[in-house]
């Protein structure tokens, strides 16, 4: 079966082709694939080689992506591909992010059947995630017109590192949630990704200008990101940029892929945690990955109530429908369409 499909946002510099899908913008040359293995030149014009090639496809609960004012308690379909555009050396997902995508195994999966199982399913929506959606963004794209057609979400899980062209395009799509990794500080991405930073925020505030939804994870690397100067950099970035009631998610790192240093300490989860919040006054602050789980839940920030409960296979919302706190009135932010 031909899987590939013209591709989005490129320009031709004589003889090769220089993809503009995300910040990489690398300049591929003919017959050359680019970072992500998923784009080719042919004879001078860019195609994306993998359309409806998928990797896994199963339901699953909204908060494992994490996003945890998104659509709360609601299961969606999720969806993968291979490849990626960065190169961490502790990619928990490696076994679909770092292979080639021509010598793997996959389902071909049209969006209109993703949308129509998602559906036969009882999911809310369907998300991409596993390894970069960007890379697959003439699909995504299509899956989202479809789900959006039979009225359900559609989400994304990312390194937020698109070209705001790209991001456009998902915000009018219909992508509307965002769980955006964040690596660290700029040292993090100079050693490591050889990527920038502030393209990750500029994007994720450009979609919270928009009215989508964003939710900022930070797994925490010992030896990557962990260091003081580091911590408050991604700290003092989200507060000034994205706000304080923007959901930020601090996760534990295992060794994974390359890169073998022990499990982040508990202890340095919870102490940028509390930094987060006192220093920083961001009011909605998770620690994920670990078998603490009531600190996944969500407390009013004024009166401290227990709002919404997340263990295992549970989620008890305890909010009015408006999600407000019933105690004191406090409206939380949660996005529900």
């Amino acid at each position: 079966m031909e899987t590939a499909v013209p591709a989005r946002h490129y320009q031709r510099v004589g003889v090769l082709a220089e993809c503009m899908v995300c910040e990489r913008g690398c300049k591929i040359p003919v017959d050359g694939r680019g970072y992500c293995r998923n784009r080719v030149n042919r004879g001078g014009r860019l195609y994306y080689m993998f359309y409806g090639c998928l990797s896994a496809l199963e339901p699953r609960p909204i908060e494992v992506k994490p996003l945890y004012h998104y659509y709360p308690g609601t299961y969606t379909l999720t969806y993968s591909g291979y490849g990626c555009n960065f190169p961490c050396p502790w990619c928990q997902n490696w076994g679909l992010s770092k292979t080639d995508p021509s010598t793997m195994p996959y389902t071909y999966v049209s969006p209109e059947e993703l949308v129509e199982r998602a559906v036969r399913a009882g999911c809310r929506g369907v998300c991409a995630s596993f390894n970069e959606p960007t890379i697959h963004l003439e699909y995504v794209l299509d899956v989202t017109g479809e789900a959006v057609r039979e009225n359900l979400y559609s989400c994304i899980v990312t390194n937020g590192y698109m070209s705001l062209a790209s991001l456009k395009d998902m915000l009018e799509a219909g992508i509307t949630g965002y769980s955006i990794d964040i690596k660290g500080c700029p040292e993090t991405y100079r050693r490591f990704l050889g990527a920038d930073p502030e393209i990750v925020y500029r994007n994720a505030k450009y979609i919270l200008s928009r009215g989508g939804h964003v939710e900022m994870v930070y797994l925490v690397v010992p030896g990557a990101n962990d260091w003081g100067e580091c911590v408050d950099y991604v700290l003092s970035r989200h507060a000034d940029l994205l706000g304080e009631e923007t959901p930020l998610h601090i996760n534990r790192y295992y060794p994974a892929y390359m890169y073998r240093e022990p499990p982040t300490p508990v202890e340095k989860l919870l102490e940028i945690r509390d930094k987060a919040m006192r220093e920083y006054n961001i009011k909605y602050v998770y620690v994920g990955n670990t078998s603490l789980h009531e600190l996944q839940d969500t407390v009013c920030p004024r009166c401290g109530k227990k709002l919404i409960v997340r263990r295992p296979g549970y989620v008890e919302v305890k909010t009015t429908s408006d999600y407000r706190c019933p105690r004191c009135g406090e409206k939380i932010p949660v996005y529900c369409g």
